[in-house]
């Protein structure tokens, strides 16, 4: 198990999303990305993402700022 960080700050929905999507085809099952990001939207669609895709939202937390921090178990 793997502990992986994918940086999206600075980036408008859909690119968040797009860049997660593009990111869980190198991940193994176990393995843990977390995810910085600043897109209001970025945690309805992070949680739409991982029910359609049946992976794990482990946390999705406002880090303040307009930061949030989420973290998917694959």
């Amino acid at each position: 198990m793997t502990t992986h960080t994918l940086d999206t700050l600075g980036l408008k929905c859909p690119q968040p999303i797009l860049k997660v999507a593009i990111k869980a085809k190198e991940l193994q099952p176990g393995d843990i990305l977390e995810i910085l990001a600043d897109c209001h939207s970025f945690p309805n669609d992070i949680k739409a993402w991982c029910t359609r895709t049946n992976k794990t939202l482990l946390v999705c937390a406002d880090e303040g700022s307009g930061k949030f921090k989420a973290q998917i178990q694959f």
